[in-house]
């Protein structure tokens, strides 16, 4: 089965655009937004051990779950 997009979570920021903080009220929005996929697989004890053994970006978090 391939990937299951799960609802993106959208983390947002308003900053003042003025650094003292006074003047016209205009505003900058920032946005993080995280994506989640989730992977079913059906497999043996060997294959479970090479997928955890993939290299991956420390910017990616990968969660495994055995059932």
């Amino acid at each position: 089965m391939g990937p299951i997009p799960l609802p993106t979570k959208r983390l947002r920021v308003p900053v003042l655009k003025a650094p003292s903080g006074q003047g016209t009220a205009t505003w900058a929005k920032f946005e993080m937004r995280i994506h989640k996929r989730l992977f079913e697989i059906i497999t043996n004890e060997r294959s479970m051990h090479l997928i955890m053994k993939i290299q991956i970006p420390e910017s990616v978090l990968v969660e495994i779950e055995l059932m």
